[in-house]
């Protein structure tokens, strides 16, 4: 068998899926943890919203709670018109932060070898490669690698 080089993890975030009480959940777990957002992005904040069906605009895209010791939670609202609807099993992905560009490409292609890909490993205006897929057993992973992107968006109250 292959030896297999070690990949560098910075983070690993759960990261949920809601259909449209993102913000509802997070007050609660605001009020769980004694936490405070520390970003709130809605889909008419992101410059790629334009495929946004208009009443969907106001919906969370991102949203976290740090929870202590770079330790963080994260969530999104589904869109209808880009997802299958939330139930039980597919409200959540594991999102990894790798520490290269490199090991973010080879975790994504590991991963969804056998499985299918949700979003490409891409640029986007938060990182240099986010992508999105499901493994061959079914579960949800984010690879997100910031590298020297970085935008947390307007924080709560906006």
């Amino acid at each position: 068998m292959e030896e297999t080089k070690a990949i560098t993890i910075t983070t690993i975030m759960p990261t949920l899926v809601f259909d449209g009480n993102t913000r509802e959940a997070f007050d609660f777990y605001k009020s769980v943890f004694g936490a405070e957002l520390s970003a709130l992005l809605r889909y008419r904040d992101l410059e790629g919203a334009s495929g946004v069906p208009a009443h969907e605009l106001d919906r969370i895209a991102h949203i976290t709670l740090p929870l202590g010791n770079a330790q963080v939670l994260m969530a999104s609202d589904n869109l209808e018109a880009f997802r299958e609807s939330v139930v039980v099993g597919n409200n959540f992905y594991i999102m990894i932060e790798p520490e290269s560009a490199e090991d973010a490409s080879r975790l994504f292609d590991a991963l969804s070898d056998e499985g299918r890909v949700q979003m490409p490993l891409e640029a986007t205006e938060w990182a240099e490669g986010f992508g999105q897929c499901v493994d061959r057993f079914g579960i949800q992973w984010m690879i997100n690698y910031t590298g020297s992107s970085r935008s947390d968006g307007p924080a709560e109250g906006s």
